[in-house]
């Protein structure tokens, strides 16, 4: 069965506010019109044609050239947008699937449970999409004749007070034979108030010319289109919903659903707990038996198996197993964490690699280096890796001991079972096994303070008072 896709994404969407195209906002951390295109190509459908206006190019930016496009150059009705594919379904057989690219929830098992009805029904022209809506105001209504079939769409200003009682609406999306939408396309007439061709009169005609038409009825969710960004933020609390819901029935441990924020391509193992506050963006991998602490921010990532993160933001980099991260660590894009690796408090490392059970706990900074295994950066330890022009990183090779408050310019080497005293700043390399103390020497001058008449309060002038005695 050949199978084609139509989809409407010319508007620009005014009332979205943004100079950008309306189906290339982001729900889940995917543009509309990318859900739209992966529903139809889980549900089988590759050959794809989308409708386009002047914002084109971000849709061509998103899609890239694995579907077709025609441009709509006047926006006169969703049955002119549907119309400009006709050179695309001529010559076609099987059926053509109609959406809205401004529609991100509709399902891949929506669209092919249509798709069974339609092959399972032959003498259907059509199906429609349907759901039975809450509240249906505003919606046009799905009245049915007595054996099931659709007898007419009739929209909501034009519905009689019976016709208003029904609840089950229409969706805007379809399933048609293609060479009888071929047909009915080019019969529309744009003889109404709004001088617009409407696909739905396309239903009217194939009824008219004594074809039966079928319907779906699918979650209302399934249907919601975006044209605001109030709708905007509802469909991504919904698709938020379902991402979450997946993964825990894949053995993911949600403490907190509503503070939780996870997007489409993250994956996460089994028996791994996600704590409240995080979000998880881009292609972040997380393995198994991993605590994700709360508050933690992670984008295109990967962990290792058992590795906690608490309160910590990482980015673009690799974290690997039974690592210990936060809290209020910073992971900057190209770092490389090996196995077992601590990073602790106020503790920020930038394209480096940090191998095997090195240790930062807290206020330290590693840029631009390469760090061995077992390694020890005691507080506030330093890698001074910028110059003023360029940039550049130590090499710390293993066991390597730094003494806190230590400073270490690149492009120094410590060298393996080195010794960095406490408050040093080191501008030489360092031999392995060797201590290197780079910091003035300390001096002591009795009673500087008395001299000075630094002394403050009762306990001060007694001591005073004391020596003017002697």
């Amino acid at each position: 069965m050949e199978v084609c896709a139509v989809v409407m994404a010319a508007g620009d969407g005014k009332r979205m506010r943004s100079k950008h195209s309306k189906v290339v906002q982001h729900v889940a951390g995917k543009p509309i019109v990318q859900w739209v295109a992966d529903a139809l190509c889980e549900a089988g459908c590759t050959e794809q044609v989308y409708i386009v206006g002047e914002k084109q190019e971000e849709i061509r930016d998103v899609l890239g050239e694995s579907v077709a496009y025609v441009f709509q150059e006047q926006r006169l009705g969703t049955g002119h947008a549907v119309m400009q594919a006709t050179p695309f379904l001529e010559g076609r057989s099987g059926y053509t699937i109609v959406l809205p690219g401004d529609s991100p929830m509709v399902s891949a098992e929506t669209i092919h449970a249509a798709l069974k009805i339609a092959e399972d029904n032959q003498d259907f022209a059509a199906v429609l999409i349907t759901a039975k809506a809450p509240n249906p105001a505003g919606y046009g209504r799905i009245i049915r004749n007595a054996d099931g079939s659709v007898a007419k769409i009739v929209e909501d200003r034009d519905a009689s007070p019976e016709e208003k009682l029904v609840d089950e609406i229409n969706s805007s999306m379809y399933v048609f034979k293609t060479t009888l939408l071929i047909s009915a396309l080019g019969r529309l007439s744009a003889q109404n108030a709004q001088n617009e061709y409407y696909l739905t009169d396309t239903i009217e005609i194939l009824i008219n010319d004594g074809y039966k038409v079928g319907a779906y009825v699918c979650d209302f969710e399934d249907t919601m289109g975006i044209n605001n960004r109030m709708q905007l933020m509802e469909a991504s609390k919904i698709m938020n919903r379902r991402i979450l819901e997946k993964h825990m029935a894949n053995g993911v441990q949600i403490v907190d659903i509503d503070s939780t924020w996870i997007h489409s391509g993250v994956e996460i193992g089994m028996d791994t707990i996600i704590l409240p506050g995080c979000t998880l963006i881009g292609n972040t991998v997380i393995g198994e038996d991993c605590i994700i602490g709360e508050n933690t921010r992670l984008n295109c990532v990967q962990v290792g198996d058992g590795t906690t993160i608490d309160s910590s933001i990482a980015t673009e980099c690799i974290i690997g197993k039974e690592c210990r991260i936060g809290p209020f660590s910073h992971i900057r894009p190209d770092s490389i964490l090996k196995d077992n690796v601590t990073i602790g408090a106020y503790v920020e490392v930038k394209n480096s690699t940090i191998d095997v059970y090195t240790r930062a706990r807290h206020l330290t900074y590693i840029g631009d280096s390469q760090v061995g295994k077992n390694v020890n950066f005691g507080c506030g330890v330093v890698t001074c890796n910028y110059d003023g022009q360029d940039k550049a990183g130590c090499v710390i090779e293993d066991n390597v001991f730094i003494g806190g408050n230590s400073n270490i310019v690149s492009t120094v080497v410590l060298g393996k079972d080195s010794y960095v005293a406490a408050g040093s700043t080191i501008t030489d390399d360092v031999p392995p096994l060797g201590l290197a103390i780079g910091r003035s020497r300390q001096v002591i001058k009795d009673e500087w303070v008395a001299r000075k008449n630094r002394l403050r309060g009762a306990h001060y002038i007694q001591l005073d008072r004391k020596r003017n005695e002697v």
